[in-house]
């Protein structure tokens, strides 16, 4: 199965697709990377710019359409400091759970540095001893010391290279009143953490982000040290960092690309991210740095194939795309797939023997089987309501395979097929043209029958045989043991279907 993971970052936004190779392994498709700044002036003002805010909204619709282009079955998608800060980072995320369809996880600090560890934790060989990784981001700079076994400590600062870039006001050479300034901050800010830090004991430091990877690369390079593909687990004296820091802290930000390994895209904030770096292994006592091209993208990856690894191999089996995103929409929500597969299988035997009578289609079939998948996966966030929670999470879920106009209807599916049935005057439903309004009307009555055949989650309803006749439908219920709550139950979430088919419907014992 191939999986996608994007990181929305105050400095960047990137993408990884993967291919699941095993339940601990995957090998990387394709990996996009767009500096849209998203933290430019966050800082200062609390807002994302109209720029950014639109030239992210248009970067993460590019990278849907690739991850579909590769049949991506999921995108995990995780929003970091800027969104989290901004005052219009919630209106940035409601716009794209609108137009793209995803629904971003916005992360803590903690939980941003335990997956940034879990990536650098397969990327370098830690050995039997401590590490700590240090991650600086554009607003947010993440400190986590583990092993190859557990996280022993993590936690987050509110240092950037785009936060110290809004405390200074300007990109050019930084006078010695301003350097002695951010230090003073940078110290101030880290010296708990970092105090902490080496509580826990470590016995290296590794650098992970692209800030810490560029300096990297340009002090491998100032040694005539050759870079064949990566940087990953190669080595840095913390002195050529600092000497590196301070002639680009000297310079214009249009010299700062003479250095070798300085993208033009980085001139703006780099020599403040050499600052930063620098002072953090000053604190930490350490004279070397390893580097590491691990990253949040491909933690949320590792992350969700340790947490869905076991079921990952069987789920694959699904026969088509919107089949497979089903499944694992209720994988994800750990919703019991044997009793959705009951649910299913008796709704498809009254959909296909009430064909002539309520003159649906395969595409109508097709959407009642994959609403059987996830009818209830609002379990998950509360069972009180849980057919209210279903229809948010199906509409937010980033579902595969199906336009707008189905998710619409599977999540009219899930949040009508228990108490009340569908009326105009609610939203989602209001929102449907008459054609599917009718589809779900005739659906979710089918649904309704099919889960209360399974009341007592004992799955002794093994088939159902129709009986239309002119103004009555009896439906006969075969099965072992005793039915007669099921039997109970179905009758009386028969109302929908019976207004559906304009007849009375009776459940009886076959």
């Amino acid at each position: 199965m191939n999986l996608a993971a994007i990181d929305i970052g105050t400095n960047s936004i990137h993408m990884i697709i993967v291919k699941v190779t095993s339940k601990q392994t995957f090998e990387v498709l394709v990996q996009e990377k767009e500096m849209v700044k998203l933290g430019v002036g966050v800082f200062a003002n609390k807002m994302l710019s109209n720029k950014a805010f639109h030239r992210g909204i248009e970067t993460i619709k590019r990278y849907v359409q690739l991850a579909d282009e590769y049949g991506v079955e999921d995108i995990i998608t995780a929003a970091t400091s800027a969104t989290r800060e901004a005052k219009n980072g919630r209106e940035f995320l409601d716009r794209l759970i609108e137009e793209v369809g995803l629904s971003p996880q916005m992360i803590s600090g903690k939980e941003e540095s335990r997956l940034i560890f879990l990536a650098v934790r397969k990327a370098i060989d830690l050995g039997k001893n401590n590490a700590m990784v240090i991650d600086i981001g554009g607003g947010s700079t993440e400190a986590v010391v583990g092993n190859k076994e557990k996280v022993l400590f993590k936690s987050s600062m509110k240092l950037g290279v785009l936060r110290l870039l809004d405390r200074v006001g300007h990109q050019g050479p930084l006078s010695k009143e301003e350097k002695l300034d951010l230090q003073h901050h940078i110290q101030e800010t880290a010296s708990k953490i970092l105090t902490e830090a080496k509580a826990v004991g470590f016995t290296k430091v590794i650098g992970t982000s692209g800030s810490i990877r560029t300096l990297g690369e340009a002090a491998l390079q100032v040694n005539g040290k050759s870079i064949i593909n990566s940087v990953n687990a190669e080595s840095v004296k913390a002195k050529d960092l600092e000497k590196i820091t301070w002639q680009l802290m000297d310079l214009d930000p249009e010299k700062r690309s003479d250095f070798k390994g300085i993208s033009e895209n980085r001139v703006d904030a780099i020599h403040l991210g050499g600052l930063l770096l620098t002072e953090l292994l000053k604190m930490a006592e350490v004279k070397e740095l390893t580097l590491s091209d691990a990253s949040l993208r491909e933690g949320l990856i590792i992350d969700y194939i340790e947490k869905y690894g076991q079921k990952l191999v069987k789920l694959v089996e699904g026969k088509s795309v919107r089949e497979r995103s089903s499944l694992l929409l209720a994988m994800r929500y750990d919703t019991d797939l044997e009793e959705n597969k009951q649910v299913a299988k008796l709704a498809l035997q009254l959909f296909d023997q009430l064909k002539d009578q309520h003159g649906m289609q395969e595409l109508e079939r097709d959407l009642l089987y994959q609403s059987c998948l996830i009818y209830d996966v609002g379990t998950y966030v509360n069972f009180q309501s849980y057919h209210k929670h279903s229809k948010y999470l199906i509409m937010q879920g980033g579902l595969r395979g199906f336009n707008n106009a189905e998710i619409l209807v599977l999540a009219n599916l899930a949040r009508y097929h228990r108490k009340s049935g569908p009326k105009k005057k609610h939203k989602a439903f209001k929102k449907l043209d008459f054609k599917n309004r009718r589809m779900v009307k005739g659906l979710s009555g089918i649904l309704r029958i099919a889960v209360a055949l399974d009341k007592t989650k004992n799955q002794w309803v093994e088939n159902v045989y129709c009986l239309p006749e002119k103004d009555k439908l009896t439906i006969r219920i075969f099965g072992e043991g005793n039915m007669d709550l099921e039997i109970w139950e179905a009758q009386r979430f028969s109302d929908i279907l019976a207004k559906f088919l304009d007849r009375e419907i009776e459940v009886v014992k076959g």
